[in-house]
């Protein structure tokens, strides 16, 4: 079930809900499809599939919190709505915490649920962005000689040439042409760009 267009999947046990909200979204220009249970949405679950996720809460037996802690389980969940029959604080708290963008209690005006998937859909695109991104820069690490990476860790740390050459037991003149092939592969204009690449790895680079 791969799509470049977003889709959102709609979780409830209540036929006239997806229907209801099938009708609506369809109606805004939006792909819908629906899912009677958790367990038959999880089982087609695709992570690659772009969209948001429209979760029934209390759902008999696989509850709209259990699909989303499954979901996290496999690496991640699409962003969530979810939906309730009542204003349970605590649940809706616990949804908040662990990654739902909305939530919100049925019945649902049109033009709330539409901006709620809207926004959702916004965020899981920036989000498969951001995600291509990292994978390219983490790519070209991958690129990087063991010696290239103790001099990538130190160089944005802050430490002159001559005090990465001490450190690795060499001279200055051969860390400024390992600095320079880092810069290369990592494909960085400049210094503070690769400091930036640096901090989208979660590297730490505290001077010493």
């Amino acid at each position: 079930m791969i799509s470049k267009a977003p889709i959102v999947f709609v979780v409830d046990d209540e036929p006239s809900v997806r229907k209801a909200i099938s009708r609506s979204l369809g109606a805004a220009g939006l792909v819908v499809l629906t899912f009677a249970s958790a367990q038959e949405y999880l089982e087609s679950y695709d992570p690659n599939a772009p969209g948001c996720l429209i979760l029934d809460l209390a759902m008999p037996g696989f509850s709209g919190l259990d699909l989303q802690q499954a979901l996290a389980a496999r690496g991640g969940a699409p962003p969530i709505i979810f939906l309730s029959g009542h204003a349970e604080v605590l649940d809706s708290v616990q949804a908040m915490k662990r990654g739902a963008v909305e939530f919100l209690t049925k019945p649902i005006e049109d033009i709330m649920l539409i901006d709620a998937v809207r926004n959702a859909v916004e965020k899981d695109h920036i989000d498969r962005l951001l995600h291509a991104e990292l994978a390219d820069i983490q790519k070209r690490q991958g690129t990087l000689t063991p010696r290239e990476a103790q001099v990538f860790h130190h160089a944005v740390a802050g430490k002159l040439n001559k005090q990465i050459a001490a450190e690795l037991g060499t001279v200055e003149k051969t860390i400024k042409v390992h600095r320079a092939r880092v810069m290369e592969k990592m494909r960085a204009r400049s210094f503070a760009e690769l400091v930036q690449l640096a901090v989208r790895l979660g590297i730490t680079f505290k001077a010493r």
